[in-house]
């Protein structure tokens, strides 16, 4: 079955707006679209987008530079611009990243939205603030190499023009050296609770994407690292609870959450095996029992992009 997915061009009368010193202005007509992000998730990009006050001199080409985008974007985002003109002291819609903004019709969901798309749906899922059900969402993408490199937006303009400009696929692989991260969180190995991908909730039957794997085991038992690495986080964080993140080499990063007490501080050096913290209940876990939430994320353009942790769970 195919379904009809719009995409949104805006007139919206203006609003109050605040400027910042770099002429980026805030709390654009897109952002009224946008429903309040999922606490522990990032920032919708619809909340993200801002508008920009054109001044002398000033051109579609020089705007989107500054903001690493492309001119398509900024015209796409601005129907007014279809003719390439700006005039001074004019407002235009900035979007954080390059992509459009669709409405999705009744009854759709992330996987359905994310196979038209073609792009992650964990991703997608994300970007967009983690939203149960949104009515409309920002559809990003990024450069890649020809061997499938994702590379940042503001690396754009060096890149040669028979690289072709496609959305995010199946993987957002590091271009810096791959890391042998693998090693376990637990002393033995437990039960998976509830593995990674789209899940359904056990406890009110909402299909829903699982970053991470729940793993089993007593309340107080200790977590460990499963790879040497630098401590980015050690706090409440939302929906995780109690929260340790763990940046390795190789862009890759290791959570683990839900934890009853934390036993390290941001900045500290931890090695394989060293104690993160302790199994618990906290934040809002999906199931009663008390389990390790586990995460590997891998770096992209998009930010932190979430990774089967079955690759890296090695005893």
């Amino acid at each position: 079955m195919t379904f009809c997915y719009r995409l949104l061009f805006l007139c919206i009368s203006s609003i109050s707006i605040v400027t910042s010193t770099f002429g980026l202005m805030y709390n654009s007509p897109y952002s009224a679209l946008a429903q309040t992000s999922v606490t522990g998730c990032q920032t919708s990009a619809l909340e993200r987008f801002g508008r920009h006050k054109v001044a002398p001199g000033e051109t579609v080409e020089s705007i989107a530079q500054r903001y690493n985008l492309t001119p398509a974007t900024i015209i796409a985002m601005n129907p007014a611009l279809q003719n390439s003109k700006v005039a001074i002291g004019s407002e235009i819609q900035i979007p954080p990243y390059n992509g459009i903004v669709i409405e999705v019709p009744p009854g759709q969901n992330w996987r359905q939205i994310a196979a038209k798309y073609k792009i992650r749906p964990d991703a997608l899922f994300e970007v967009n603030g983690c939203q149960k059900n949104p009515k409309f969402v920002f559809v990003p993408e990024v450069k890649r190499f020809r061997d499938g490199r994702s590379r940042s937006v503001s690396d754009r303009r060096t890149e040669a023009g028979a690289l072709r400009h496609r959305p995010i696929t199946e993987s957002f692989p590091s271009t810096s050296t791959p890391s042998k991260l693998a090693g376990y969180p637990l002393a033995e190995v437990a039960t998976v609770a509830l593995p990674y991908g789209w899940q359904t909730n056990p406890t009110n039957g909402e299909v829903f994407f699982h970053s991470g794997v729940d793993l089993l085991a007593a309340k107080g038992t200790p977590v460990q690292a499963i790879g040497d690495g630098t401590v980015a986080f050690a706090n409440e964080q939302g929906t995780y609870g109690k929260l340790v993140i763990i940046n390795h080499s190789g862009g890759l990063q290791s959570r683990y959450a839900h934890l009853d007490s934390i036993k390290v501080s941001v900045g500290q050096q931890v090695k394989k095996g060293g104690i993160v913290g302790t199994v618990g209940t906290t934040g809002t876990p999906t199931t009663n029992q008390p389990h390790l939430h586990f995460e590997v994320r891998s770096s992209s353009s998009l930010g932190w992009a979430a990774q089967d942790p079955k690759g890296y769970l090695q005893r």
